[in-house]
């Protein structure tokens, strides 16, 4: 009696037939020198392939040496060079000429060039990187007022992120550290949403929203640690500890922190919490307002902001 699918084909156990072996060309690899791109040699070609690789790498090279004159020339030059269908390429150079002009403080011309970004931008990956990139032009010109615009966008954007609930929760401190608004101010070109936000700021709100992102960060953290090890653990545990700090510099209630990490707790459901879920809003409700009532509306509704302000101490 034979078992279903016990039974093997013949040609299994047939002899393999003798198979010609083609000898293959010989293939030699091309040998390049240390900072080879830096030679005046390397441009001596009519390959725009290659002139865009030349100028790319010399830019990337004079950015990380710190010299961004040089290094945004060599951009500037490496963009007549990029095919139009080369569009990784395009917004890798676009974007190391935004940071260059940041560090030359020319701030007008780095806000161009993050617009024509913003324009380009069709993923959560393009849309992150940009916001990632506005918050550090900000935070170089002091504008941290639209810098905790652009951090509010990437919570609701990547809600499960611990890093970006803290560091929006250490920019409302350093606002409510600085006991004036002019830092909020919002910079020129912003839209007027972000100008009604800024001008809404008080200290109980600061006072709130920091609290909410620590205990935000502090339940995220917790969560991810649990699947850690090593010096990654070590660092969610250095941040932990800050985040513990920070709690203690604002000093809120017991039934206030009780409140709080109840309601910034309601989505933490391992089924949202999956990797499949992890890109977050899609890019055209990504803003301001989804931020306020996604989560400081839900705040509103407890009352704290009322009832349940301690000063720190």
């Amino acid at each position: 009696m034979e078992i279903l699918g016990s039974t093997f084909d013949d040609s299994v156990f047939s002899e393999a037939r003798d198979r010609v072996c083609e000898s293959l060309s010989s293939y030699n690899a091309k040998v390049c020198e240390p900072e080879w791109f830096c030679e005046s040699s390397a441009l001596d070609t009519e390959d725009s392939l290659e002139k865009q690789k030349v100028y790319k790498f010399r830019g990337d090279l004079a950015l990380r040496q710190g010299n961004y004159q040089g290094a945004l020339e060599a951009y500037s030059s490496c963009l007549q060079w990029i095919a139009d269908n080369n569009l990784s390429i395009r917004r890798d150079v676009l974007e190391g000429m935004a940071r260059c002009c940041t560090k030359l403080g020319l701030r007008h011309k780095a806000l161009d060039l993050v617009d024509i970004l913003s324009k380009e931008a069709s993923n959560t990956c393009h849309l992150t990187s940009l916001l990632l990139l506005k918050v550090s032009i900000y935070q170089h010109f002091g504008a941290v007022g639209s810098q905790m615009s652009c951090l509010q966008q990437l919570c609701s954007l990547l809600p499960f992120n611990p890093w970006h609930w803290f560091n929006l929760g250490q920019t409302c401190l350093q606002l409510l550290a600085s006991n004036t608004h002019t830092a909020a101010e919002p910079m020129v070109g912003e839209t007027k949403q972000l100008q009604e936000e800024t001008a809404e700021l008080s200290e109980d709100w600061l006072w709130l929203k920091a609290s909410v992102c620590f205990i935000r960060t502090r339940l995220l953290l917790g969560i991810l640690r649990q699947q850690q090890s090593s010096f990654v653990l070590q660092r969610t545990e250095n941040v932990l500890q800050k985040t513990e700090e920070m709690l203690q510099q604002l000093n809120p209630k017991e039934t206030t922190l009780q409140a709080l990490t109840e309601v910034m707790s309601e989505d933490l459901i391992p089924e949202k919490m999956r990797e499949d879920y992890q890109d977050g809003e899609s890019l055209a409700s990504v803003c301001l307002q989804s931020f306020r009532e996604r989560w400081w509306n839900k705040i509103l509704l407890t009352g704290l902001l009322q009832t349940d302000r301690v000063e720190s101490p």
